[in-house]
């Protein structure tokens, strides 16, 4: 199976599945993933907006394998 970035759909997705799917390529916990986003948005802003942009261009992924 092909390594992609995407946005997961189950229990990984609270909000819009990014730190999920980032967690997924990384191998790693989302909720380790989620103190991250939330540490470099109290720090600089930079966490809001990235997360935004990620939810934007991510795909899900339902629409990369559709049969999983």
């Amino acid at each position: 199976m092909q390594k992609r970035l995407y946005r997961t759909e189950d229990a990984d997705a609270k909000v819009c599945g990014v730190c999920g799917g980032i967690a997924e390529f990384f191998g790693i916990d989302p909720s380790l993933v989620r103190v991250g986003w939330v540490f470099l948005t109290l720090c600089a802003s930079v966490g809001f907006w990235g997360y935004l942009i990620c939810a934007a261009i991510l795909p899900k992924k339902s629409e990369i394998f559709p049969e999983v």
